[in-house]
C-alpha cells in the first residue's frame, strides 16, 4: 500500500458512547479568587510596558 492510500480495514472503531462514570467538566470548577503582588505599581508597569514596545 502506498503513502496516503486509504484502506477501510485498517480504520479502528471508536466506541463514543459515555457513561454516567465519565468525569464532567463541571465537577471540578474552581470559583475561588487569586491575587499576585509584584511590588510595581500601575504607573511603573505601563512605563515598562512602553518600553517595551519602543525597544521593538
Amino acid at each position: 500500500m502506498g503513502f496516503g492510500s486509504y484502506d477501510e480495514s485498517e480504520q479502528q472503531e471508536v466506541d463514543a458512547d459515555f457513561d454516567d462514570d465519565t468525569v464532567q467538566s463541571g465537577e471540578n470548577s474552581h470559583d475561588g479568587s487569586i491575587e499576585f503582588e509584584n511590588g510595581a505599581s500601575s504607573g511603573e508597569l505601563l512605563d515598562r510596558l512602553q518600553e517595551i514596545k519602543d525597544e521593538d
